[in-house]
């Protein structure tokens, strides 16, 4: 699985006009799954994600993870993150797993984080939709489990 998380001053997330998951400062995660995973996976990524140390400690380092700076966490489904962009201008998705195996593995992954960790909120699986953030830094990183 692949989670592409941002730490966000603030990030949202709507379909057809309608906010479905809203965070103050925290982490903004676009999540993607390929062919090859399963729930240990899932689960590895949502601690990980939860562990990952990209907030400011005292001393302005990078030291402290999402439970210590008590930020919020917001999940979003993204299907082309799976993509395979290595050859040609048109990215295909052979790696990409199943909708109905991916819906279950985010699923997963999002009922993993909030068993561990409040607040999370969530995009919504298969819809279009659209999110707004303020990346804070920029901050960004690509995570693998």
């Amino acid at each position: 699985m692949i989670a592409f998380l941002q730490r966000v001053t603030h990030a949202s997330v709507s379909v057809e006009g309608e906010l479905v998951g809203r965070i103050g400062p925290g982490l903004m995660v676009l999540v993607g799954v390929r062919r090859d995973d399963d729930e240990a996976r899932a689960a590895r990524l949502a601690e990980r994600v939860l562990a990952y140390r990209v907030f400011s400690d005292v001393q302005g380092r990078m030291n402290l993870d999402l439970r210590q700076a008590g930020g919020g966490l917001l999940l979003v489904p993204q299907f082309t993150l799976a993509a395979d962009t290595r050859r040609g201008n048109r990215p295909g998705f052979s790696y990409a797993a199943p909708a109905g195996r991916a819906r279950e593995l985010f699923l997963h992954m999002l009922e993993t984080a909030r068993r561990k960790y409040d607040p999370v909120e969530s995009g919504r699986f298969g819809a279009d939709m659209q999110v707004e953030l303020v990346n804070d830094g920029p901050v960004s990183f690509w995570l693998e489990a």
